[in-house]
């Protein structure tokens, strides 16, 4: 059976940044503080008015494309991990299909909250697997939350970002790559945090807007404890599946929502902090983009060396959390 690695990397996050200063001005506080020391988080990327999700995947996209040597004609799938697409329908892969002109290229959208990017890394995966027509996908996770904050709750709109993380996984007949995947969900958080309007539960309306309703919310508080307790099983289960003792682990890719928990995890799986890669210093939170913008900071960094094992680990609303490991080729 082929196996999938992958082959090129990219990241884009737009000009505009947001230092945590601009919002101690905006809210009269001290924000900082509370960002750098708990969250990690000293600056933050925002969209302009005029960009779209599918305008931060271009840049993303060509640079993967270009580092793993495949042009659009060669693509045969392209999956976007998002949940703040161009349009509800049809899918922001459709878009991106036709800005690159990858013709032969077939698209979907997969929508995992901020666990997508590492849900379409298995799901492309599994097609080069199964498919030998699909040897070159690309695969891209991208935010573009500016545009959904209410910039009223300020325990919100502080953590979120723009950006977009993409990748070129490629068919091998070498046994390296993706080697695994384990998913945990607990769907019992559904309503605790999201977008929840314009869907069929609720349509836009003036009332919904004058509310505001159609932005980010989080009507109930998740137990901040959540991640820390169910990542590190994932991260075992997912090692197991693919023959490794999680101790061989060289690089931990975990979303970047909260470096406490992120420690956390490390912590318990009695693992150096270090192991665990971090971008939210200089990104902020970028959602379902975080992770394919953190591998591709690490390889830019020169951090990965060939035969490393890395862990992904994205959790997101929903509540949906996907591990994946793979021996970097």
């Amino acid at each position: 059976m082929p196996q999938a690695y992958i082959a090129g990397t990219g990241l884009y996050a737009p000009e505009r940044i947001v230092t945590n200063q601009f919002f101690n001005e905006l809210y009269k506080k001290d924000i900082d503080t509370f960002l750098k020391e708990q969250r990690n988080i000293y600056q933050r990327h925002w969209m302009s008015s005029d960009q779209t999700t599918s305008d931060l995947i271009l840049p993303a996209a060509q640079q993967a494309m270009k580092n793993a040597n495949v042009t659009a004609n060669e693509l045969h799938l392209i999956i976007v991990a998002t949940d703040t697409p161009d349009y509800l329908s049809p899918s922001t892969a459709s878009v991106v299909q036709h800005k690159i002109q990858a013709t032969h290229a077939g698209t979907f959208d997969i929508n995992a909250a901020c666990a997508g990017f590492v849900t379409a890394l298995d799901t492309a995966r599994r097609f080069i697997q199964t498919d030998s027509k699909i040897q070159n996908v690309l695969v891209v996770g991208a935010y573009a939350m500016s545009k959904w904050l209410n910039l009223e709750d300020y325990k919100i709109a502080t953590l979120f970002a723009d950006g977009a993380g993409a990748v070129v996984l490629k068919s091998t007949e070498k046994f390296t790559g993706i080697k695994a995947a384990a998913y945990k969900s607990l769907g019992e958080f559904h309503d605790y945090m999201g977008i929840y309007a314009g869907g069929s539960y609720k349509t836009f309306n003036q009332d919904i807007l004058d509310k505001k309703e159609h932005l980010l919310s989080f009507p109930k508080r998740i137990p901040p404890e959540t991640n820390g307790n169910y990542w590190p099983g994932l991260v075992k289960e997912a090692s197991e599946m693919a023959g490794w003792n999680h101790r061989e682990i060289s690089h931990f890719f975990i979303t970047q929502f909260n470096v406490q928990s992120i420690y956390e995890t490390m912590d318990k799986l009695e693992l150096p902090r270090e192991k665990a890669h971090l971008i939210m210093q200089s990104y902020g939170y970028t959602g379902s983009a975080s992770i394919g913008m953190c591998l591709a900071d690490a390889v830019q960094d020169k951090k990965l060396k060939s035969g490393d094992k890395l862990m992904f680990v994205g959790s997101g609303g929903g509540l949906s959390m996907t591990a994946v490991a793979v021996e970097w080729m």
